[in-house]
């Protein structure tokens, strides 16, 4: 047990070198220089060479990374922003990320209980009205692109609250930046309901393909399972059907859909870079989307950085959590 743990750690460090890596080497080359971005196209080339100094960006690249690297292992700083001079990149991202987990989390609280019913449903009820019906809007959760579905919100619902995570005049009242969790622990009810309806445009949008994915994994891992011999005994037994499939069939189903709605919070990272781009929420895609366009060399870098973070957290937590749950793995 604790080698495999050692080395799934391990395996955990290397991806996270690799990533600053890449990461660092990528956005160097982006194309455009930030001086000229700032300062506009008569900007004179013994300021551009100041500035270029001033961040280091004269250096050779290998030794720019070997000090980004020293930065972030000594001190966790990853940089100031450029455009906004003075602008801790570390700061910002600690103001920005709780938003995007907020997201995540609640998309990922809608998917994983509407998409298993739907599979077990599509399942129990298999070729009949109940799996066409859920098999449909699984196919379409998978087609929508998520910038179309929150323009249709958008349009629909137009009474509801969006571009911010709570009502005007309390853009700054969260300490924390976990809104929800926040307000339940001071009290807020009437803050905690203000911001549900503020995302709940925004986690619907985002729910839609992790919901699509586990209803279809859910049918498939059930249809697997209740041709089983032990369905069968369970049923020949005098069972309900209901106890058969919820009591034998799907804690044996539940392994694939587990792992599958797991790995779905890379799905809903990805997927938040667009959802917060269409509804303005301010968290880290919006941020990163902004940070491109403005052609920011810290805050693109330190933002890939955080997503490439939470991939590898959320895969090894994931790996940890299936050692304990199949015993086949410890095997």
């Amino acid at each position: 047990m604790i080698g495999y743990l050692s080395r799934r750690v391990f395996q955990a460090g290397l991806a996270m070198l690799a990533a600053v890596v890449l990461v660092f080497v990528a956005v160097r080359m982006l194309p455009g220089n930030p001086v000229v971005a700032r300062f506009g196209e008569r900007v004179i080339p013994e300021q551009i060479a100041r500035e270029m100094a001033r961040h280091g960006w004269d250096q050779p690249i290998h030794r720019q990374l070997a000090q980004f690297a020293r930065d972030i292992a000594g001190r966790g700083d990853l940089g100031e922003s450029f455009m906004r001079p003075g602008v801790s990149v570390t700061q910002e991202l600690r103001q920005k990320v709780p938003a995007t987990l907020e997201l995540a989390l609640a998309a990922l609280l809608i998917a994983i209980p509407l998409g298993i019913a739907a599979g077990v449903a599509a399942a129990v009820w298999r070729g009949r009205f109940p799996d066409y019906l859920c098999m449909t809007g699984a196919l379409l959760g998978v087609s929508v692109p998520v910038f179309f579905l929150g323009i249709c919100l958008l349009t629909l619902f137009t009474e509801m609250p969006t571009r911010s995570r709570l009502p005007i005049g309390y853009g700054t009242w969260s300490t924390s930046g976990f809104v929800l969790p926040e307000t339940l622990l001071r009290g807020r009810f009437d803050l905690f309901l203000a911001a549900l309806r503020h995302l709940c445009l925004p986690a619907i949008a985002l729910s839609t393909i992790p919901m699509a994915v586990i209803a279809r994994m859910t049918r498939s891992s059930m249809l697997e399972v209740l041709s089983a011999d032990y369905v069968r005994t369970a049923r020949a037994k005098g069972n309900s059907r209901w106890r058969v499939v919820l009591c034998h069939a799907f804690p044996n189903a539940a392994l694939p859909v587990a792992n599958i709605a797991g790995y779905q919070v890379a799905v809903l990272l990805t997927g938040a870079v667009l959802t917060e781009t269409v509804f303005g929420w301010p968290g880290l895609g919006k941020l990163l989307v902004d940070a491109v366009r403005d052609t920011d060399y810290a805050v693109v870098q330190g933002g890939a950085l955080v997503v490439a973070g939470l991939f590898v957290t959320t895969n090894l937590a994931l790996d940890l959590f299936f050692f304990w749950l199949d015993p086949r793995i410890r095997l």
